[in-house]
């Protein structure tokens, strides 16, 4: 018997964003506002702060070109994710995924679940879920718990054929015991000129949603130009009082998270006209878009994929080393900071056939980059008429029977055939002029350790969801269909999500290095990127004090006092004397904390005003 203990679960409210933190809600016209037909200028590099920690940072090596999904639960020949995440409650719609942890004999597999008061559920085919194709059962809202009383239930799973048989035991809470804001929270929608929007009251987006209508319109008016569509259809937008993924998907809907503690970083306003860009995009002509060109495109229109950023000079960081270039030291910020243009780029370049063919399973970041910063060349190459004649001609490859080398399945040879019919180059040529473009790019240890550091935070958040906040996983997110939700008055799918002490240590922690991050602050970024790495290997290893580093340390007692004074963390900063928390109690407003370090510990020492 395998069994669940959320009754054990500290579930605390989700809340979400404001202006203060790192979503962005700024009404200003994004860059660029019409087609562009360049990449935009390069920003000013930043000044790094002063670094205060006393503990050389480690930088990572590079990351594998392959993202794979760790299944979480019980290893064996099925697992089990409950949803809504973290506790259960009287009155909850559970749903379950039964996971086939073996890639072999699935496809003919049924699963029936015995739940209380002689309720069947199922049969229910095996079938796949997710980006990753993950084979599973999916039980969506299969087991209403209202009219049920709080305690423990056991489940019975029966997997035909074959005969697998297991029971998981539940426990659930009372409705009285569920926590802000989900005590009379519901769906609430705001229709705007282009949008109509979707939101849950008591969180971010409900106190925000006057700024966060203001982006919509600048964004989707912005997108409309770019693309020369007219929006003459509503585009439909959820606000996710939660991380799912990298913070953004198109579907139907678009859904973006928006939240104070949003630590997977990226700014609202980018990630929605991304997401806008996929929908308008979609709406054209086109009968087959390849994922390269897709992603790059809105990577391209947008300015940047998570921030604002100059595509090809970053994608240059990506090249092999050039003969004579310099390797800075990471631990001198003089270095870092310096204007020279000999620094080493990365070596993790991706060719372009293989990331055609496998683009959403290559290094994420590598391949966004990758993919916006060809689509700029192109642009800037042939003009954006041409680009669009070709990008909106690329047919699906129809293989020859007759031929062992003329597969189908993947997107280089469409996109080669459309190249050759409109400038004349296969893609091997495309790509030896791009990668000569790219070779003509200045390099600066800035651009280079900027690129470097980002690619290392997102592995690292990666790494957290598979550990820490599995339904979060991009490849394997729950996302769920959001007319449905609103049908069903479903809110707890979104609104709960792991909160312990742990996952909100290094939540903080993620938020604070993305900060770094975009502040320039090289190395405050590594240190913490490195710590929270730290903690996951000592949480995957089973290392009674996961949290020994004097850094993590510090975020987990700060957390956990916090926490214990009925206060929610959502981003911290501090030095070795004092810290400075902004946190939510209850409401989704801010509050922001002043706490001080003693001979005891940390301290509370008041609300700042």
């Amino acid at each position: 018997m395998r069994r669940y203990i959320f009754a054990l679960v500290i579930l605390l409210p989700i809340l979400a964003a404001c202006g203060v933190l790192a979503p962005e809600v700024t009404t200003s016209p994004p860059a660029p506002i019409v087609l562009p037909s360049s990449t935009p200028t390069p920003p000013p590099a930043p000044t790094p702060t002063i670094y205060i920690w006393p503990t050389a940072p480690v930088i990572a090596t590079p990351p594998a070109q392959k993202e794979t999904n760790v299944p979480s639960g019980d290893q064996g020949l099925f697992s089990v994710k409950m949803h809504p995440d973290s506790a259960l409650y009287i009155g909850d719609q559970v749903s379950l995924e039964v996971i086939a942890e073996s890639d072999d004999d699935w496809q003919e597999l049924q699963v029936q679940v015995e739940a209380p008061e002689g309720i069947t559920i199922g049969p229910t085919d095996f079938g796949t879920h997710g980006i990753a194709r993950r084979p599973q059962a999916t039980l969506l809202w299969a087991w209403d718990t209202s009219g049920l009383s709080a305690g423990d239930y056991t489940l019975t799973f029966s997997v035909t054929p074959g005969g697998e048989s297991w029971t998981e035991t539940v426990s659930l809470l009372s409705e009285a015991e569920a926590l802000y804001p989900e005590p009379g929270a519901g769906w609430e929608v705001k229709e705007s000129d282009c949008c109509v929007i979707n939101y849950i009251t008591g969180t971010a987006a409900e106190r925000d949603l006057t700024d966060l209508v203001a982006v919509l319109e600048v964004r989707a008016q912005s997108v409309s130009q770019q693309l020369g569509v007219e929006i003459d259809e509503p585009i439909a937008v959820t606000f996710l009082p939660r991380v799912l993924g990298h913070g953004g998907f198109a579907s139907q809907e678009i859904s973006v998270s928006y939240l104070d503690r949003n630590y997977a970083g990226g700014g609202a306003g980018n990630v929605l006209h991304h997401e806008i860009v996929h929908k308008l995009d979609s709406r054209k002509e086109g009968e087959f878009r390849p994922s390269l060109l897709v992603e790059g495109l809105a990577v391209f229109l947008t300015g940047g994929h998570f921030k604002p950023e100059p595509l090809l000079p970053r994608a240059a960081a990506l090249l092999p080393p050039a003969e004579g270039c310099e390797r800075v030291d990471p631990t001198n910020t003089i270095d870092i900071s310096a204007g020279t243009t000999t620094a080493c780029a990365l070596d993790w370049y991706i060719p372009l056939g293989a990331l055609a063919d496998d683009f959403y399973f290559s290094q994420h970041e590598i391949g966004y980059l990758e993919a916006g910063a060809l689509v700029a060349y192109m642009v800037d190459t042939w003009g954006w008429v041409d680009f669009e004649n070709f990008y909106r001609d690329i047919k699906p490859h129809e293989p020859d029977p007759e031929s062992a080398d003329n597969e189908g399945g993947g997107s280089s040879m469409p996109i080669e055939t459309a190249l050759i019919d409109h400038f004349g180059l296969t893609l091997d040529e495309l790509e030896e002029q791009f990668v000569e473009a790219l070779q003509d790019e200045a390099l600066t240890p800035a651009s280079v350790y900027d690129v470097r550091l980002s690619v290392e935070f997102y592995d690292t958040v990666r790494r957290y969801q598979q550990l820490l906040d599995p339904s979060a996983y991009f490849l394997t997110a729950w996302l769920m269909d959001g007319e449905q939700m609103r049908e069903r008055e479903i809110v707890a799918d979104y609104l709960r999500r792991p909160s312990s002490a742990e996952n909100l240590s290094l939540e903080t922690m993620l938020v604070a290095a993305d900060e770094a991050l975009r502040s320039g602050d090289f190395l405050q970024a590594s240190h913490i990127l490195y710590t929270i790495n730290l903690v996951l290997d000592a949480l995957s290893e089973g290392t009674p004090n996961p949290f020994a580093h004097a850094l993590a340390a510090d975020y987990y007692a700060i957390v956990k006092l916090l926490l214990a004074d009925g206060y929610q963390p959502q981003k911290i900063q501090h030095d070795q004397a004092s810290a400075r928390v902004w946190a939510t109690n209850n409401a989704p407003e801010l509050i922001i904390l002043s706490l001080a370090r003693s001979e005891l510990g940390w301290e509370l020492l008041m609300e700042a005003q």
